[in-house]
């Protein structure tokens, strides 16, 4: 085999694993894997996985707004990001934000944000679905679906 030809071989070989780095961090088990390892952390039981996001994702291809569905079944963390922002990434967006989060208290810290966080690990969720859809303006947009739904007012996560 040639120079060439071993160049050519070594692209396809290259881009196949890129396209693969790319698509390992939006799979189902990249969702279900960051969330329980998050879950596992403080107690929690895993997640199962529910097909239950898809269609919402898609009504937000046109508009890309950051706008919770309303009247759903679920709990839901959405996320908007430009480049090439992944489902994991977005999830470990939310993990994040238990630094923010008082267990002792229940409550966020002033100024913060935690309920992404809290929803991920609340005890009484059972399954998850999430997806990821490019807009049309090209930004990405995650959903992830809890259910049955947390975050109650009074209630703490775990």
């Amino acid at each position: 085999m040639g120079w060439c030809n071993t160049s050519v071989a070594f692209l396809r070989v290259l881009g196949l694993i890129m396209v693969h780095s790319t698509q390992a961090q939006n799979s189902r088990q990249d969702y279900l894997g960051a969330h329980n390892a998050a879950r596992a952390k403080v107690g929690v039981g895993p997640l199962t996985w529910d097909d239950g996001a898809q269609n919402y994702a898609n009504q937000r291809i046109g508009d890309s707004a950051l706008r919770h569905s309303q009247g759903g079944p679920y709990g839901e963390n959405l996320a908007i990001g430009s480049g090439d922002l992944s489902g994991k990434a977005a999830v470990d967006l939310w993990v994040r934000e238990k630094q923010y989060y008082d267990y002792n208290s229940n409550s966020c810290a002033s100024g913060q944000v935690s309920w992404h966080y809290t929803q991920e690990v609340w005890r009484n969720s059972t399954r998850l679905g999430c997806a990821r859809v490019r807009c049309n303006n090209g930004s990405w947009f995650i959903t992830c679906n809890y259910s049955p739904p947390g975050n109650y007012v009074g209630q703490r996560p775990y």
